[in-house]
């Protein structure tokens, strides 16, 4: 499926108008749309990419004391090309000379030393991820969409929580359903990085294939110098293909030929520049027995096809990075929702996903089927009485079905991914 419409981005609910006093960054992996999104929520400010050399040398020559009156208010793109600029905003800004600037940078630019220094408790943050489904759904031009049912369902104690998924008749194959199973099955299949709706299968697997290399040229760049790109590379791959597994640094150092601390270097510039999610273990005092290393996602299913030419039906590990992804982009989105854990004993028993929101837990677990067997619903059966009352309930989450109760006592239900998300 091919789309041509500009879609409705989430953030754009959360970020500032331009008439307000504050330094914003917005932060995101390459090509998420960061400069097509600031550009249509802040039109009137003036725009400069510092991707460019000429308009990098020129903001340079800007003395620091006519910054506010030559510049003024304006989208700084790629700012991580050029940190020194910011003691220049920060100076007008402290002044009271400039009251507005937004800062795009395609890593975690707040985590550069530079930048962290000139910015330290002045500028409000704000990531921008690949589409999700909810997104692809919706043109920019229409009216604000209603929010994903993952939504509502944080939003929700125990008792409303049974009351929305008992409203959730079975739904027919009628066009909001079709659309979005087409929508599920473009995010499974090439990730949700815009360009690509645009794009037919063979010009994607070209565009994936450029990504690759601008990101070794220009963001890894912008991070580290290392003298030799193929050890990088090796890990990289490996990561993808543990996708969904316990991060072992010394075990994936070994396989990539590297040492442990440096597996564990290139791991981090890979999460400074959202390209995998670090999945923390869930470790309040539920048993002495629980994991302690963080799971490895990839954070983009596109990519990760392309590099590793898994370009089949979705896999089980395939369906679970998919399925946390778009879990994941939901809570980076709205952080007071709930915060998002995994649950693993050293025994083994284990629930993919543990969201805990003010009201309590909620486990998911994810099944790359349309079916749901009782031996699926183990891990979520021992956490419910490890946890006693903070447990809203269970879902499990499959490639298809409708939202069917499977445990009423245990508060257990199945849902599936596109109506989920």
């Amino acid at each position: 499926m091919r789309w041509n419409q500009q879609f409705f981005r989430w953030l754009t609910t959360r970020l500032p108008p331009a008439s307000e006093r504050r330094i914003v960054t917005l932060t995101g992996a390459r090509q998420v749309g960061k400069t097509t999104l600031a550009r249509a929520h802040w039109p009137g400010l003036r725009y400069v990419n510092l991707d460019a050399i000429e308009d990098r040398e020129a903001l340079r020559a800007v003395r620091t004391s006519a910054w506010a009156r030559q510049i003024g208010p304006a989208v700084l793109d790629e700012v991580q090309k050029a940190p020194q600029l910011l003691d220049k905003v920060k100076h007008s800004y402290d002044a009271g000379e400039l009251d507005f600037t937004a800062l795009l940078g395609s890593s975690r630019i707040l985590l550069m030393d530079r930048i962290r220094e000139s910015l330290a408790g002045r500028t409000f943050v704000y990531e921008l991820y690949p589409l999700m489904l909810s997104e692809l759904l919706h043109d920019a031009a229409g009216p604000q969409p209603e929010p994903p049912f993952l939504d509502r369902l944080l939003c929700a104690g125990s008792a409303q929580l049974q009351d929305l998924l008992q409203g959730q008749l079975p739904v027919g194959l009628g066009d909001s359903e079709t659309r979005r199973l087409e929508a599920l099955e473009h995010l499974g299949t090439w990730g949700g990085m815009p360009e690509l709706t645009r794009l037919d299968d063979n010009a994607r697997r070209d565009w994936l294939r450029s990504y690759q290399q601008t990101f070794l040229e220009r963001d890894l760049a912008d991070l580290a110098t290392l003298s030799d790109l193929l050890p990088f590379r090796t890990l990289q791959r490996l990561a993808m293909l543990r996708s969904g597994q316990l991060l072992n640094y010394a075990e994936l150092g070994r396989d990539a030929g590297v040492s442990s601390a440096t597996a564990r270097r290139y791991l981090e510039y890979l999460r400074l520049t959202y390209q995998v999610v670090l999945l923390q273990p869930y470790r309040t005092n539920l048993t002495s027995g629980t994991v302690k290393s963080p799971k490895l996602y990839w954070a983009d299913l596109g990519l990760l096809r392309q590099e590793t030419r898994q370009w089949g039906p979705l896999s089980g590990a395939l369906f679970e990075t998919l399925a946390v992804s778009e879990v994941n982009k939901w809570l980076q989105l709205r952080p007071d929702a709930g915060r998002l854990w995994f649950y693993r004993t050293r025994s083994g028993m284990e629930v993919d996903l543990l969201l805990e929101t003010e009201r309590g837990l909620l486990g998911i677990e994810i099944k790359a089927r349309a079916t749901v067997a009782r031996r699926d619903m183990r891990g979520l059966r021992a956490l419910a009485g490890a946890l006693g009352d903070r447990w809203l309930g269970g879902l499990v989450v499959t490639a298809g079905g409708a939202i069917t109760c499977l445990e009423q006592d245990q508060r257990l239900w199945q849902v599936p991914l596109h109506r989920l998300i």
